[in-house]
């Protein structure tokens, strides 16, 4: 399993990308920083996306990507819950945002939306995916994937305190999730369902106490003015 970090920042500029990677190349996860990190080329070989929810930074660029697909004669699915599928259809493709790629061309549309049901895994592009619910200020699943050889990850995408109950269904090799904010901003963030250090540590010692083991973890969604202080807690 290779595995392509796009963006790790929950905000954009020069040099910080939007959250989002993609594994071997053709599985995205989060399109927050897809277009924007990838050629086009690359941007033609993917088979499907995975979105966790419904926020901009997460599903930002799916349009540039449907367009892209669209003068190039490709479709992909994008595989997410009820309430994102609702965002991109009513607001993304309503046909003044954006054209209706869910629609166009008639024969074969750009863009095909599957929805994904917490708790029951299915194959995707080669791929077993295992959506899980992960606590968040709007209702978002994580997703554990499990590539043909054998090799697991679990990507969050944004969450907060209380993941026990996500923990219990996943045995990840590899945890990938977010760190947005500093400890100073520890209230705050924990309202609106984000982790600052001392609150991802908690639940990472919840993890290891259900598990029995911690794997290796990888941070992202950081706040590019607070990311000096995030490293150094």
């Amino acid at each position: 399993m290779r595995i392509r970090l796009l963006g790790a920042h929950n905000t954009e500029s020069l040099d910080t990308r939007m959250s989002g990677l993609v594994i071997d190349d053709v599985l995205a996860l989060d399109a927050g920083g897809l277009t924007s990190g990838l050629t086009l080329a690359a941007q033609l070989e993917l088979k499907a996306v995975l979105l966790t929810h419904q926020h901009y930074d997460h599903i930002r660029d799916i349009p540039a990507l449907a367009m892209n697909l669209y003068l190039s004669g490709k479709t992909i699915p994008i595989y997410t819950t009820e309430p994102v599928a609702a965002i991109i259809t009513n607001r993304l493709f309503d046909g003044d945002t954006y054209p209706k790629f869910l629609e166009h061309p008639a024969e074969n549309p750009t863009i095909i939306l599957r929805l994904v049901e917490p708790l029951k895994a299915e194959q995707i592009a080669g791929y077993t995916i295992l959506p899980v619910p992960v606590p968040h200020s709007k209702p978002g699943v994580g997703f554990q994937v499990t590539s043909p050889d054998g090799k697991t990850l679990f990507y969050t995408g944004d969450t907060g305190p209380g993941l026990r109950d996500c923990w219990q269904h996943i045995s990840p090799q590899l945890l990938v999730t977010e760190v947005t904010s500093s400890n100073r901003f520890k209230d705050y963030m924990e309202e609106f369902g984000h982790f600052t250090p001392d609150l991802l540590r908690e639940e990472l010692l919840v993890f290891r106490e259900l598990k029995g083991y911690l794997p290796p973890v990888v941070t992202v969604h950081m706040n590019p003015g607070l990311e000096d202080e995030i490293r150094a807690e």
